[in-house]
């Protein structure tokens, strides 16, 4: 899955793939699963709203979001060098964009099968 978002002017291209949580982990040492499940109890993904202020973690929505933008762009820069090329980054305007990005690792393709 891929998109392209117009972040302080420049076109920014995300993308996801089956790497998304390796790479996530290789860069940061943490688990993305578990850090994306924090997140869930955080905000309703369905109705994008805030639902545990003291669930959200600001860091791994920058983490993420640096994954999905390296997963589509092998050159870029070390997260903070990255971020700090923009005189702007709007991550509440952000994150919803690639929410289904995110999530999209989790899902399943095949039907829950019922015993």
């Amino acid at each position: 899955m891929e998109k392209i978002l117009t972040i302080d002017g420049r076109q920014v291209k995300f993308k996801s793939t089956g790497a998304f949580l390796l790479k996530y982990k290789s860069q940061f040492g943490r688990d993305a699963l578990k850090d994306i499940f924090r997140l869930q109890e955080a905000i309703d993904v369905e109705n994008n709203k805030l639902k545990d202020i003291e669930a959200l973690d600001l860091e791994v929505f920058y983490n993420l979001v640096w994954t999905l933008a390296k997963t589509a762009e092998p050159n870029l820069p070390p997260p903070e060098d990255w971020l700090d090329s923009f005189s702007e980054f709007p991550l509440m305007d952000i994150v919803p964009e690639v929410m289904d990005m995110i999530f999209s690792c989790l899902s399943s393709t095949n039907p829950i099968k019922k015993n």
